[in-house]
């Protein structure tokens, strides 16, 4: 590896933008991760995330501006073996063996790590003489994991890397995630598990609308999303909810059956009209979470919607 591209970031974005004919999905990204960060990119579905990531592997170029993957253009680096990506779907032969796709995998690239060894890192030792139709999904993402690995990637990209896993198996990924970080591998991840986010990545980047509104580590980025949850149990949920709705400082509010929750930056105000001038009873005041801050700063109140599943059929409607 080149000593000027061991001493460039992982990832520079400057100015970068991307329009689909009089559809702009990238608007002026200034990015900067450095090497062996972990770092979650979040967004509603038509933010840009996928637009930006196509950018970073090369599939396509910006409108304007310039993206560097380790001080290269992104397809140069890509042609060293330095970038991996791992996406959601596709890409695996039913009728294969999981030890028979990784060696084939491995004839691709010279050098490429040993097979057994990818194996282990990824956790699916055990399972290698199985049929790649015969693994679960999240079995399936750990083998996609394997491959991604075998060029010893300087920067990895992951795509919803955990779906499909069951909580144990979760924790293990990401435990693989952390010590390859730790030996100076940058991985940029989108996901719609907002906690997983929070819990796992040193720095959480949101965009919306083509733009970077927030970034920075998980309780930074939970800071700029000011107020706190109120929840209650009361008799009328939907005359109170209406109540606590027209009150100033009430940002949202959601009725649960008989329980009202109000999303405010005045929780006092709300906790004593609830107290003082209704039947609330097992009140609770908690401080916003992840997926609080993700609704205030990117303004979607759709969370199923989150992670990069995502604006490539925005991209598709620009381009007919």
């Amino acid at each position: 590896m080149l000593t000027a591209v061991i001493n460039a970031p992982a990832i520079q974005l400057s100015g970068v933008r991307k329009e689909f004919g009089s559809v702009v999905a990238v608007d002026g990204i200034d990015l900067t991760v450095q090497r062996g960060e972990v770092v979650a990119f979040l967004g509603p579905n038509g933010a840009g995330k996928t637009s930006t990531i196509d950018m970073v592997l090369g599939l396509s170029r910006p409108t304007a501006g310039t993206v560097e993957v380790l001080g290269l253009e992104p397809r140069a680096a890509i042609a060293r073996g330095l970038v991996s990506a791992v996406m959601q779907t596709g890409g695996l032969l039913k009728d294969l063996t999981v030890r028979e796709t990784v060696a084939y995998t491995a004839s691709l690239f010279p050098g490429a790590a040993p097979v057994d060894e990818v194996l282990d890192r990824a956790g699916i030792a055990g399972i290698g003489d199985r049929k790649v139709g015969k693994c679960s999904g999240g079995e399936q993402q750990r083998l996609r994991f394997a491959m991604a690995l075998l060029p010893d990637p300087a920067l990895l990209l992951l795509d919803e890397p955990t779906t499909g896993m069951d909580v144990e198996g979760r924790r293990s990924f990401w435990a693989a995630i952390r010590q390859d970080a730790g030996r100076g591998r940058t991985v940029l991840f989108a996901t719609h598990y907002l906690e997983e986010a929070d819990q796992y990545a040193d720095r959480i980047v949101l965009v919306s609308h083509g733009r970077v509104v927030a970034d920075g580590s998980g309780s930074e980025i939970k800071a700029l999303s000011s107020g706190r949850t109120v929840r209650a149990t009361v008799g009328d949920a939907a005359a109170v909810g209406r109540q606590l709705q027209a009150m100033a400082g009430v940002d949202r509010v959601e009725v649960r059956g008989d329980t009202v929750i109000a999303h405010a930056k005045e929780s006092d105000a709300v906790a004593r009209h609830l107290l003082t001038s209704t039947d609330a009873r097992d009140l609770e005041i908690t401080a916003k979470g992840i997926e609080e801050a993700f609704l205030s700063l990117t303004g979607d109140h759709d969370p199923s919607r989150t992670g990069d599943a995502t604006d490539a059929a925005d991209r598709q409607e620009a381009l007919q």
